[in-house]
């Protein structure tokens, strides 16, 4: 199962996303768990993840949020798909990164 964790400032903006993203999943049926969290808590609930999606407005934050995370995938969610909470695109885009 892989673990998909969304990234915002403070973990709520993207909990919509976390939604729609599971919804995506659901009718595909790819088994993950897909959670929303602010940077804050990136060492302890990013670093066993597959992939760490960060929302656009924090997105200057990668660099940091790779230094806590080695060996974890860290990717900006597109702008557009944040804006129209397009949960299957970012699903797609984060199943792209990983290798699915």
């Amino acid at each position: 199962m892989r673990k998909i964790v969304l990234m915002c400032a403070a973990g709520m903006s993207t909990s919509m996303l976390v939604k729609k993203m599971q919804e995506a999943a659901k009718a595909i049926n790819y088994e993950c768990s897909i959670a929303a969290y602010p940077t804050s808590e990136a060492t302890k609930e990013g670093s066993d993840a597959d992939i760490i999606l960060l929302g656009p407005q924090v997105r200057f934050a990668a660099s940091k949020v790779k230094e806590q995370c080695p060996g974890v995938i860290v990717e900006a969610i597109d702008m557009r798909m944040y804006g129209r909470m397009d949960g299957k695109g970012v699903l797609e885009f984060a199943k792209a990164k990983i290798g699915d």
